[in-house]
């Protein structure tokens, strides 16, 4: 019988999957280890993918319709 696959995951467009990046400040400590900050998509809010589209839809016909 053949076997189903899921949907693949629907990967954010604005970081292309890579949700979360360290940035060095460019100074060192005094143990030699690097200052760095952590950096999060604003799109995907760190998780590097997106809801299903149906999601999307039901939120967009919600928000058109409470309108007005």
């Amino acid at each position: 019988m053949p076997q189903h696959t899921p949907a693949p995951a629907r990967i954010c467009p604005a970081c292309d999957g890579f949700a979360a990046v360290a940035i060095t400040l460019g100074g060192r400590n005094h143990a030699g280890h690097l200052h760095t900050i952590t950096a999060h998509c604003k799109t995907c809010q760190g998780t590097g993918t997106l809801p299903p589209a149906r999601a999307l839809l039901d939120t967009a016909a919600t928000a058109a319709f409470t309108r007005g």
